[in-house]
C-alpha cells in the first residue's frame, strides 16, 4: 500500500499539469496556485473510513490523501485531531443550539498554521529543499520556523512590525532569520520575492499558495470535521478569511471525500468572514466578481485576516459559489465583544480571528441566513493567549495584607 496516492499538480485556474516530484511554485503558464491531485481510485481501493479509525489521532492518519511519499519524511509535532465541541450555552444565546467549535488553538504552535507547516515542510524536505523563505502575519511564520527547525531546514521570515510579539519570539527561538517590515504582509511578500529571485534557486518561496502543499495540511480540518461527525458534514462552516487557504482546503477535502464516496448529500455552506477594515473577498462577492481588488489602508485587530489581496481569491470565491455560501464582514468592536462572550460563557479564550467568525454566526442567524435548526461549525484558528492585548486588564491591586470581605 502506498503511503501517498499523489498523482500530479494541477493549476487551479487553467488546469495545466505540473510535475509533483520536484519543487514547484506557481503555474508556469498563467502564474496561478497549483493544487495537488490524487489517484482517488487507488485511495478507495486501499483504505476506507473504518481502517482510518484505527490509526494514530493526528492528521497523518489521512496519509493517502497527503503528498508525502515516504513515511520517514514526515515532520510532525503531533498536529491534528483537534476537538470539535458543542457550545450549548453560547449557542443558545445566539439562537444556534447546534453550534460547534473546531478548536485549532490546541494544535502545536498554537494555531492552525501548524497543519500547513507540517505537510509543507515535510514535502519540501522530501524534495530536497534546504532553505525556506516566506512573508507572514505572524502565526504561519512561527509554525514554518519551528517545523523547519524540526526538519533541519533553514528559514527566512519577513513579518510586519506590528505582528503579534509572541510569533516573533517563536521565530527567534527556532533560529530563523527574522526580519520586520514597517508595512503590511504584501510589503513583506515583495521583499521575500526579491530574495528568492536573487537566490539562484537556493531559497524556496513558501509563501501562501505559492507552494502547493500548505493547502493539503489545511484541508485535513475538513476531513476531521467529517470523521468527527460520523462521516457527515454540518450545514454551515464559518471560516475567518485572510489568505483563505483553510477555506479552499476544506472545499477541496469535501470534493475529494465525495468522489471517494465517504460522504454524501449537499456540501456545507462555506462562509468567508472578514474584518470591516480589510474585506476584499466580501467586496468581490457582493459585486459578483471572480477575483478581488487590492484593499487599500487595511487594518484590523484580527491580524491574521489582514490580507489586502489574497493570491487565491478566485479559489475562495469559487468555493463560496459552489457551496451556496456567503461572505460577511464584522467590525473590530463586534469581534472583541464576541471574544469576551465566548470566554465568559464557554471557558474558551479564542483568537480574534475566531471571534470574528463567532460574530458572523450571530449576525447570520439574526438575518435568517442560518436557521435555528442547522448544525454550524465555527473554526477558531488559534489560541487567544497568543494575542494578550485583545483583553485589557483593569483589576484592582490589593495590598499584601488586603482582604475581599
Amino acid at each position: 500500500m502506498s503511503f501517498s496516492q499523489l498523482s500530479h499538480l494541477e493549476c487551479g485556474r487553467c488546469g495545466a499539469e505540473h510535475d509533483s516530484e520536484r519543487p514547484q511554485n506557481l503555474c508556469v503558464k498563467c502564474g496561478s496556485p497549483l493544487l495537488a491531485r490524487y489517484d482517488l481510485d487507488a485511495v478507495r481501493s486501499s483504505v476506507d473510513p473504518a481502517q482510518i479509525a484505527g490509526r494514530a489521532p493526528d492528521l497523518w492518519r489521512y496519509h493517502e490523501l497527503l503528498p508525502v511519499r515516504n513515511p520517514e519524511s514526515v515532520t510532525t509535532l503531533g498536529e491534528g485531531m483537534t476537538p470539535l465541541l458543542p457550545l450549548a450555552r453560547y449557542g443558545e444565546r445566539i439562537g444556534l443550539p447546534q453550534l460547534m467549535i473546531k478548536d485549532e488553538g490546541l494544535i502545536p504552535t498554537g494555531s492552525f498554521k501548524a497543519r500547513g507547516a507540517a505537510v509543507g515542510v515535510s514535502r519540501a524536505a522530501e524534495l530536497g529543499v534546504e532553505r525556506l523563505a516566506m512573508p507572514t502575519n505572524g502565526n504561519a511564520g512561527a509554525a514554518w520556523s519551528l517545523y523547519g527547525a524540526r526538519a533541519g531546514l533553514a528559514a527566512t521570515v519577513v513579518m510586519p512590525l506590528d505582528a503579534p510579539e509572541i510569533t516573533r519570539r517563536e521565530c527567534v527561538a527556532s533560529g530563523t532569520d527574522l526580519h520586520l517590515v514597517d508595512g503590511l504582509i504584501s510589503d513583506a511578500g515583495r521583499i521575500v520575492g526579491e530574495l528568492v529571485a536573487a537566490s539562484d534557486g537556493r531559497v524556496f518561496d513558501a509563501s501562501t499558495l505559492k507552494e502547493p502543499y500548505r493547502i493539503e495540511g489545511k484541508k485535513t480540518m475538513g476531513i476531521e470535521i467529517a470523521e468527527q461527525l460520523g462521516w457527515r458534514m454540518p450545514d454551515v462552516i464559518l471560516y475567518p478569511t485572510g489568505g483563505g487557504v483553510g477555506l479552499i482546503g476544506i472545499h477541496k477535502a469535501m470534493n475529494e471525500l465525495r468522489e471517494l464516496g465517504w460522504i454524501s448529500g449537499p456540501p456545507p455552506r462555506l462562509v468567508a468572514v472578514q474584518a470591516e477594515g480589510c474585506a476584499p473577498i466580501v467586496r468581490a462577492f457582493e459585486q459578483g466578481e471572480s477575483e478581488s481588488r487590492y484593499w487599500a489602508d487595511s487594518r484590523t485587530v484580527a491580524f491574521g485576516i489582514n490580507v489586502p489581496k489574497p493570491i487565491g481569491d478566485f479559489l475562495i470565491l469559487r468555493a463560496l459559489a459552489e457551496t451556496s455560501g456567503t461572505a460577511i464582514t464584522v467590525s473590530d468592536a463586534e469581534l472583541l465583544a464576541e471574544l469576551r462572550d465566548v470566554a465568559a460563557m464557554e471557558g474558551m479564550f479564542v483568537c480574534p480571528e475566531g471571534a470574528a467568525a463567532f460574530a458572523a454566526a450571530r449576525k447570520l442567524r439574526a438575518s435568517g441566513w442560518i436557521g435555528a435548526d442547522e448544525r454550524v461549525v465555527v473554526l477558531n484558528t488559534g489560541a487567544g493567549i497568543k494575542y494578550p492585548g485583545t483583553v485589557p486588564v483593569d483589576a484592582p491591586v490589593l495590598p499584601v495584607d488586603g482582604h475581599l470581605v
